[in-house]
């Protein structure tokens, strides 16, 4: 079988996976429980528009998780499928970026790109942040100045609760000699904001609004 589940979606699933045992561990009435276990599964196999029976076998014992163990195994079982991010490598990635001098790459091979939904990575040298996405089906970059915020906010990416910081980007205005700035609050640790990412909408979004 084909990997088929996204990261993002794998995220979501995992997240599931725990309100189920928080749920095992809180509730006692069987009624409620054997709905948020029906619940946990519409969810996760509602995540596919379409599945084979196969993959539907695969995913359907979630609903069974009831404490952490359970949940670990069924996870490892399942990161198997995760489709990994597009192959990168460091000509591909300095192609993204033609106008980004002493471009610095990240280490690939310390990467596992079934755990990312978009590559980003800090140069603290020149404040920068680089991030590298599929929009449309094709392979996008986009980079610009981080300043860390020092406290924890919203992010504009994941939606979740974190160390945040403004990410700007500059681009050439209408009229000559003038440039446009657009940024938003986005996470200082980027991995980090991989593992909270359970959707692509708002990344598409970010990516979409400063490419445009």
């Amino acid at each position: 079988m084909e990997p088929f589940i996204r990261n993002d979606q794998y995220n979501f699933i995992k997240y599931q996976t725990q309100v189920l045992i928080n749920g095992h561990a809180s509730v006692n009435d069987t009624g409620v429980l054997n709905a948020l276990k029906s619940l946990s599964a519409e969810k996760v196999l509602g995540l596919f528009e379409e599945l084979s029976e196969e993959q539907r076998q695969l995913l359907s014992p979630v609903s069974d998780i009831k404490e952490r163990d359970q949940a670990d195994a069924f996870l490892a079982q399942i990161k198997e499928y995760v489709i990994p991010f597009a192959s990168l490598t460091e000509q591909s990635i300095k192609k993204l970026f033609p106008k980004a001098k002493k471009l610095k790459i990240p280490a690939l091979e310390d990467i596992d790109f079934r755990e990312i939904s978009y590559l980003g990575w800090d140069d603290k040298g020149t404040n920068r942040k680089y991030m590298i996405s599929l929009l449309d089906g094709k392979l996008t970059g986009i980079y610009g100045t981080f300043k860390p915020l020092g406290k924890k906010g919203i992010c504009a990416i994941c939606n979740k609760f974190e160390e945040t910081g403004m990410f700007l980007t500059e681009t050439k205005g209408t009229q000559l000699g003038t440039y446009t700035k657009k940024g938003n609050y986005i996470c200082q640790d980027s991995q980090k904001c991989n593992e909270n990412l359970n959707s692509l909408e708002k990344l598409h979004d970010f990516i979409g609004r400063l490419k445009g």
